[in-house]
């Protein structure tokens, strides 16, 4: 069991949790969280925000059971930690991009500390959050509110691009790394996935993922893909 150091609401929704144990993990990577017993069912998966030397901390979106009872806990309070799980971002050379919209930015924190003197771009719909804990880590930042975050981005500026967001925004994330590659001039783009997960392991396949070479999940395979490789059906 794992102990809340703290559980901030940061905006309408929106919760910043610090967890005190010996936890770890790499860029993208994720952790099963769970505070409750027998309902709801599945344990919720939250990328890793940040690694610390007395903890670990999420950032989170209350969309559901689950997350509404994460955002209930108070310092203190109890709660099961399993991880950390799947396949993360890479440790890159070169000049790198990190565009993350909405809650998708919460992953890309860790990757800012791992990867001094990136740019970053964060994106919101209507409100803007943690935007300052980024800035202090970013050769350049760029925050959009109420846009579209990927037009600020030149594609054919960077050696490596981290995205995560909603599935809108990582598909044209994709094309717009093709187009780059077209002109000669492209990134290797890497797509941090949401899809939904129940296992976390791979052994229960809710979160396939069709990619080129065939179905992949993306706790086990991912969360994190080569841009190239995703299939979007929508």
């Amino acid at each position: 069991m794992a102990t809340v150091i703290s559980n901030e609401r940061l905006a309408d929704g929106v919760y910043h949790l610090r967890v005190e144990g010996d936890y770890g993990g790499a860029m993208g990577q994720f952790y099963m969280l769970r505070a409750w017993g027998a309902f709801p069912l599945l344990s919720r998966p939250l990328s890793i925000h940040q690694v610390n030397d007395d903890g670990v901390e999420f950032l989170y979106h209350v969309v559901g059971e689950g997350t509404k009872i994460l955002a209930e806990l108070e310092p203190g309070d109890s709660l099961e930690l399993e991880g950390p799980f799947g396949s993360g971002f890479p440790a890159v050379d070169g000049k790198v991009a990190l565009v993350g919209g909405g809650i998708g930015i919460a992953p890309l924190y860790y990757c800012a500390q791992e990867l001094p003197g990136s740019d970053i771009y964060l994106g919101f719909s209507r409100e803007a959050f943690r935007t300052e804990a980024f800035r202090p880590l970013a050769a350049e930042l760029t925050v959009n509110v109420g846009g579209l975050v990927l037009d600020s981005v030149d594609f054919s500026s960077y050696d490596h691009i981290f995205v995560c967001g909603p599935h809108p925004m990582l598909k044209a994330a994709q094309l717009k790394g093709r187009a780059a590659q077209a002109a000669g001039k492209g990134p290797k783009v890497y797509l941090s996935l949401e899809n939904r997960m129940a296992c976390g392991i791979g052994a229960c396949l809710v979160c396939s993922v069709s990619c080129r070479d065939g179905q992949r999940k993306a706790c086990a395979d991912g969360p994190v893909f080569l841009a190239d490789e995703v299939i979007f059906h929508d």
